[in-house]
């Protein structure tokens, strides 16, 4: 009889820790939908702005490409200021929305 209330106290106990790691796992789980619903509002809002004409394309990812650095950081804020980039009209005022000769520059 004591081995029968033994194997049900480890049952219990077994039961217990299986609950608090669901319990933990369903805190992960609220956690990363959050950060996707968050996500999927950002990259609507930036496709959003793609599609406006507001942003440029964003440049292709190399591996081997050495690292971006500051400089194409503020080249792409001046273009995003409305200025040109491109060395055909580089510092002039964009006046006719986006420019193929830097959007070309900032995708190399």
């Amino acid at each position: 009889m004591k081995d029968i209330f033994l194997q049900l106290e480890q049952i219990e106990d077994k039961m217990g820790l299986t609950y608090a790691d669901l319990g933990v796992l369903k805190q992960k789980i609220v956690a990363l939908l959050e950060e996707n619903q968050r996500l999927t509002l950002e990259n609507q809002q930036l496709r959003d702005l793609l599609k406006n004409g507001e942003l440029p394309p964003p440049a292709p990812e190399d591996p081997e490409a050495p690292g971006v650095g500051e400089g194409f950081d503020n080249l792409l804020r001046l273009y995003n200021e409305g200025f040109h980039i491109c060395n055909v009209y580089y510092g002039h005022l964009r006046t006719e929305g986006d420019c193929l000769f830097c959007l070309s520059f900032l995708n190399k």
